[in-house]
């Protein structure tokens, strides 16, 4: 079997409605956008992978062209082999990151797919088998309305921004009104980023509400800072989202800094990627829960696979009330069910993106143009970080 092609499905997500004439830079339909990567590599046998690359995925989508050509012609099962290749091949444009990491995974995800296909398997076989049936997702919401609503859909962990004033009593009274058997989890990534002191302070405020763990507290470039967080705050410390490869990963892992890692499977160098992730976090007595907070449904499926596989799986985030059109681009559609998603069972990844439905939705923008957190009235100055204001009050709880 040898690859022939690899053909891009590039596409936009978010409220605008099909043949909007909406601009992008100004419409409002446009703030929560953001686009999905598929891609499909084509064989001289007729079976075919898909995938996903996700982080930036106009830009990656120019990336997988350029890499297309050396795996033309390659025999598809070679997996770890073709992704050093590309490795290797785009080393010279420099060190691999959002835009690389993006490109490879989508290639590596369709290898897998592939193989799976050819051999009659589910990817999750070919890892070395399954821990478990279904793997335990998480969901986002920001009040106990939202979380009364996860909660009915069988979810058993919510995450919770952190985003500026009332968070802290907020965060109490969700976890007053869901009660003890939840999993609550805190996510405090920017922009703009918390400083340290900053960070230490919130998550000792929170550290009565019981949280699962407490999400990229400080900016990824600030290793030292994430030092100073997990020595001074006692809940567990996740971070890793925005990491390509294993040498990403590795000084979060090599460090202690974290409890969880959390590799984003659209980008984290693939499925292969993640596997060896797991394991050098599994010899530190780390955890895994992957990012999905941008991630289409192709991507997801990967994620199933990969979590079924490990020992120290931990959960999976869920993007359950995203996208109204999620559900259309992709066949079959996974479900939460008691808290959890049952692992796909046909041959590959076990899920096919629908091109019709793609196809209605044309890219027009790849940059977010929503509000981030920013302290009241300074979004404009659109800085990287930021000290909070307010600390006093938003503090409050722990100086009553």
């Amino acid at each position: 079997m040898k690859i022939t092609e690899i053909k891009t499905f590039l596409m936009q997500v978010g409220a605008q409605p099909v043949g909007s004439t909406a601009t992008p830079t100004k419409d409002a339909a446009f703030g929560n956008s953001r686009n999905w990567l598929f891609i499909k590599v084509m064989t001289d046998e007729g079976i075919y992978g898909v995938g996903e690359g996700s982080g930036w995925p106009r830009v990656i989508e120019t990336a997988v062209k350029d890499l297309a050509h050396i795996v033309v012609g390659e025999d598809p099962g070679n997996i770890d082999r073709l992704w050093q290749k590309m490795l290797t091949a785009s080393m010279g444009h420099g060190m691999t990151g959002t835009v690389g990491g993006g490109a490879l995974t989508a290639i590596e995800m369709a290898l897998w797919d592939i193989k799976g296909k050819a051999l009659g398997q589910p990817v999750w076989n070919l890892l070395g088998g399954k821990f478990r049936d279904s793997i335990p997702v998480y969901g986002h919401a920001r009040d106990t309305e939202k979380a009364d609503r996860l909660i009915a859909l069988g979810y058993r962990g919510i995450k919770l921004p952190l985003t500026g004033k009332g968070d802290i009593d907020r965060a109490y009274a969700i976890r007053e009104h869901v009660g003890p058997d939840v999993d609550l989890m805190l996510d405090a990534h920017g922009p703009s980023w918390l400083t340290t002191q900053d960070a230490i302070e919130f998550g000792q405020a929170l550290e009565g509400a019981n949280m699962l763990f407490y999400e990229e507290p400080v900016a990824p470039e600030n290793l030292d800072a994430l030092q100073r967080v997990r020595d001074n705050v006692n809940i567990p410390i996740a971070a890793g989202e925005r990491v390509s490869n294993i040498w990403g990963m590795l000084p979060y892992i090599e460090r202690n800094l974290v409890d969880v890692i959390q590799p984003d499977t659209g980008r984290a160098g693939g499925i292969t990627q993640m596997r060896k992730m797991a394991a050098m976090a599994e010899s530190h007595f780390i955890t895994m829960a992957p990012h999905s907070g941008s991630l289409g449904p192709v991507a997801e499926f990967a994620a199933l696979h990969v979590m079924a596989s490990i020992p120290n799986a931990l959960m999976l985030e869920k993007l359950e009330f995203d996208w109204e059109g999620r559900d259309d681009v992709i066949t079959p559609v996974p479900k939460v069910v008691n808290g959890g998603i049952p692992i796909p069972t046909a041959p590959g990844l076990g899920v096919d993106i629908v091109e019709g439905e793609i196809v209605k939705y044309p890219s027009r923008m790849n940059v977010r143009t929503d509000d981030g957190v920013y302290n009241e009235g300074t979004h404009w100055e659109s800085v990287y970080f930021q000290p909070r204001r307010g600390r006093a009050s938003s503090l409050r709880r722990t100086r009553s």
